[in-house]
């Protein structure tokens, strides 16, 4: 489980996250939604022990992540938005790399990082080097490291983020079944409509702070709309698509 109160965090003058409570359960796939700049990457910084907080506490599958940082990362996977992973190793190295990171057995983690290159169809490709994959393949990988040790707890920005349609097909039924034998997935994207079929709750955050969360049906009742999208911008104050266009349309036609 994940779990934030009070979490505050400033950067100079500008407070990134505000006071920020809300909490992911076992067997929840959470959606977590904000505009840019609103604190989400600041919040997954804070709980993957990237950044320390100003203020407040967070916690991972019962670990607080300033207490006790070495549990908390052990039980936790994070597939971050812009993965830095070495372009010189194969995919099958750098695989045994995190594997020993995590002081997994040499025996049960080669068999598992076997099963997960086939799982994301590279069998082929494992003893390639990285810097020979292309987007798509890089992203499998950094997937696979993040479920190579079993973790109770998953963060995930931006997972699907170029993979090809099959693939993405198997990662958002993977994280269903997951969620089911009680894994906690948080899930952080841009894309609304991928958010509103695999999650069973969202979270809503602008400025740092709680917006409002709930089912993606519960969250548009409340904003009286009839979409995730149409509610998203009128929570967080996006101004209406149509307008932006035809001021967009307005000064190409100047220019």
């Amino acid at each position: 489980m994940i779990r934030i109160n009070e979490l505050s965090k400033s950067f100079g003058d500008k407070r990134a996250v505000d006071r920020l409570t809300m909490s992911v359960d076992p067997g929840e796939i959470l959606g977590f939604l904000g505009p840019n700049g609103a604190g989400k990457s600041t919040t997954v910084k804070i709980l993957t022990g990237l950044l320390r907080p100003d203020s407040g506490s967070a916690s991972v599958a019962g670990f607080d992540v300033l207490i006790s940082p070495l549990e908390a990362k052990r039980r936790l996977g994070y597939v971050p938005e812009q993965p830095i992973i070495y372009d010189t190793l194969t995919g099958d190295e750098y695989l045994d790399l995190v594997g020993s990171l995590h002081h997994l057995e040499p025996a049960s983690a080669k068999q598992r990082r076997a099963e997960l290159l086939e799982l994301f169809g590279l069998g082929d490709a494992k003893h390639q080097q990285i810097q020979e994959y292309s987007k798509g393949m890089r992203q499998k990988v950094v997937i696979a490291s993040a479920l190579l040790h079993r973790p109770e707890v998953l963060i995930l920005d931006e997972p699907l983020d170029g993979l090809d349609a099959n693939t993405a097909l198997v990662m958002k039924e993977l994280l269903r079944q997951l969620a089911a034998q009680g894994r906690t997935i948080m899930f952080s994207s841009h894309i609304l409509e991928v958010v509103e079929r695999i999650c069973t709750r969202i979270v809503i955050i602008d400025k740092g702070r709680l917006v409002t969360q709930g089912t993606s049906a519960e969250i548009c009742a409340a904003s009286g709309v009839a979409s995730l999208d149409e509610a998203f911008a009128r929570l967080t104050g996006v101004r209406d698509a149509g307008l932006v266009t035809a001021d967009l349309l307005s000064a190409l036609e100047r220019a």
